[in-house]
């Protein structure tokens, strides 16, 4: 149990109250005017004990930047240009503002002002990550009993744009590779297995089989830092995919000369680069494609991705198909992400709800003995 004591001061009595933590070492804390307000004290500390609610004053000083820095050092999960991201947002947006306040010392609302302003000069996407850092960080000072709550919790967050998707017809895909020159055959692989930019240029001999026409998608190659790291793909998981009959020859003469351990695209040990979107064989691909076609609209790797599953469903693929070759988490993200291309299902749902409630209305005039001149 606390006790409490009185001390003289140089502005008169003052009271402490000692007490011990839950880790039953002891503390004190002094500068109460009067004994009920240290009663009250040593109350409160017990029942917060109690409840398991009690936070250490010690603990509460620690700064966002040393737990930061903490925290940071736990994301080895991450997949590398996800942790360089979150560590460039953390150096640039986070420790400049809050590395030096105390945990127990940050606001919610000053947090609401900082997401605010960070919004207004800075992507959506950039401003959610940053709160997103500074947030983990107090969930993490909760759970440790550094502070009661998590003051970044409830923010309002800025709303990120979603970008239009873009789907290429065949004979678009077609003029497309026919521009791309001797990338025309990555071209077509892409908008035709929908794998991402990365996943197709990991990909080695081995991981084709011909005869079933299938690619085993196991790495992914993304740039970070100036340099490419090879890992597992995006969700962690490996899938086979699907290659069309029609490509089957134009990839085989890519493997020709090659050795199991060889890379499908590119020269030697080297990945094919990234298209840049100024330059680049990628990019001339587009413009000549545009100059030759007025519909035909700007278009990046990642959108010969969405095509692929365009052109799928259009061709009569069920969504759980699509999604394993896509290598979504779920049926239920692909058909968030493609909503639109299910317009037509919607159609379809409406006339079939149509010739339903059409052939029940029938039914019961047949039924009460009254003809009907009702078309279903």
């Amino acid at each position: 149990m606390a006790t409490i004591s009185a001390y003289e001061t140089a502005n008169g009595r003052r009271y402490r109250v000692r007490y011990r933590k839950p880790d039953r070492t002891q503390t004190d804390k002094r500068g109460f005017k009067t004994k009920r307000e240290a009663e009250l004290f040593a109350s409160s500390v017990e029942v917060a004990k109690a409840r398991g609610e009690f936070i250490d004053a010690t603990a509460a000083r620690a700064t966002i930047g040393v737990l930061g820095a903490e925290w940071l050092a736990t994301q080895t999960h991450l997949k590398p240009s996800t942790a360089r991201s979150i560590e460039s947002a953390w150096r640039v947006h986070v420790e400049p503002v809050w590395g030096g306040r105390a945990v127990a010392d940050v606001r919610h609302s000053e947090v609401q002002t900082w997401v605010t302003r960070l919004a207004r000069t800075k992507s959506a996407t950039t401003a959610k990550r940053a709160h997103g850092i500074l947030s983990s960080i107090l969930q993490r000072a909760e759970k440790d009993r550094r502070v009661a709550t998590n003051a970044a919790r409830g923010v309002n967050l800025p709303r990120k744009k979603a970008r239009k998707h873009i789907y290429l017809s065949h004979n678009q895909v077609d003029a497309l590779a026919s521009n791309a020159g001797e990338q025309a055959t990555l071209v077509r692989f892409l908008a035709y297995t929908g794998l991402r930019w990365g996943e197709a240029t990991a990909l080695r001999v081995r991981d084709l089989d011909l005869l079933r026409l299938r690619a085993s998608v196991v790495e992914n190659a993304v740039r970070v830092g100036g340099r490419i790291v090879v890992g597992t793909p995006k969700s962690h998981r490996s899938r086979s995919v699907p290659i069309p009959q029609f490509l089957a020859e134009s990839v085989s003469r890519l493997c020709e000369g090659k050795s199991r351990d060889a890379l499908l695209f590119g020269d030697g040990g080297y990945y094919v680069r990234p298209p840049s979107s100024q330059s680049g064989w990628f990019e001339r691909a587009v413009r000549a494609t545009m100059a030759a076609d007025v519909s035909f609209e700007r278009v990046t790797p990642h959108d010969l991705r969405h095509t692929t599953a365009s052109l799928a469903i259009s061709a009569g693929a069920n969504v759980k198909a699509v999604q394993r070759m896509l290598g979504h988490a779920s049926a239920a993200m692909t058909l968030d992400i493609y909503a639109d291309l299910f317009d037509d299902d919607l159609d379809a749902v409406g006339a079939a709800l149509n010739h339903a409630a059409g052939a029940a209305t029938v039914g019961r005039m047949w039924a009460n003995g009254r003809e009907s001149t009702a078309v279903s």
